[in-house]
């Protein structure tokens, strides 16, 4: 009888045992320590594309399109002005006084105002349109260019017809009084705009406005250089410059 008691004692410590073991083994084992992930790495541009700004002046250069042309080449008959190439530092200087009506221009109003045309909008736009370059010789088409390329290589040129006037007389004025305004070459400064190259009935449109007070000409006092000057010597600069057109400086 003792016997028996001693093997069921001993049957039943394996099998508790047994299950033990078993329990042990069913555990879920533990986690590793998580390490930190490295963040994706950005795609890299393309090697191509174009600057978001020159994208984003472009797509603005559409609204300017419908009067100044799609190359910024302005109306044929000087009603609208160039900007393609004109200076970004007056380009953007001018959009603001359009805003702030420092400068009226009824038309311009609309589009210049904040919430059409913010300020980092007039930066992508100017700088668009200054880098604009309009040929001042006619292409040289191939054969095989198409009609559609001949015609688009046309619009970008931009010849402004000579001026009658006394072209030496015009030059000793424009560079003894212009110059360091609008630079030698007429090409402008800073914010002063260029002048060679612009449409001769704009450009006297606009000496007009200044005569009648109705545009400053960043002169302190109502009367400044232009208004020492007769009609022959401003006719006599504006022939001079149409005469210095060089798109290829």
């Amino acid at each position: 009888m003792a016997v028996m008691r001693k093997l069921f004692a001993r049957t039943l410590f394996l099998l508790v045992a047994g299950l033990c073991v078993a329990g042990v083994s069913a555990a879920p084992p533990k986690k590793a320590a998580s390490k930190p992930v490295a963040p994706a790495e950005k795609a890299p541009a393309p090697a191509h594309a174009a600057p978001a700004d020159e994208d984003k002046g472009k797509e603005i250069n559409g609204v300017c399109a419908a009067c100044h042309g799609e190359f910024g080449q302005g109306g044929k008959r000087g009603e609208y002005p160039r900007i393609a190439g004109q200076r970004a530092a007056y380009i953007k200087d001018q959009l603001k006084s359009f805003r702030a009506r420092k400068r009226i221009n009824i038309p311009m109003y609309p589009y210049t105002q904040e919430r059409e045309l913010p300020d980092e909008d007039i930066e992508a736009v100017s700088d668009y349109l200054a880098a604009i370059q309009l040929p001042t010789k006619w292409p040289e088409f191939k054969d095989s260019d198409d009609a559609l390329t001949r015609l688009e290589a046309v619009e970008k040129v931009m010849i402004v017809p000579r001026a009658e006037g006394d072209i030496e007389n015009g030059k000793a004025i424009y560079q003894k009084e212009c110059f360091s305004c609008h630079g030698r070459d007429g090409r402008g400064r800073g914010k002063f705009p260029l002048l060679v190259g612009q449409y001769t009935s704009y450009l006297k449109k606009q000496v007009d406005s200044y005569l009648k007070g109705e545009r400053p000409h960043d002169e302190e006092g109502p009367k400044g250089i232009l208004n020492a000057l007769g009609e022959k010597d401003i006719q006599d600069i504006l022939a001079y410059l149409t005469s210095i057109q060089d798109a290829e400086k």
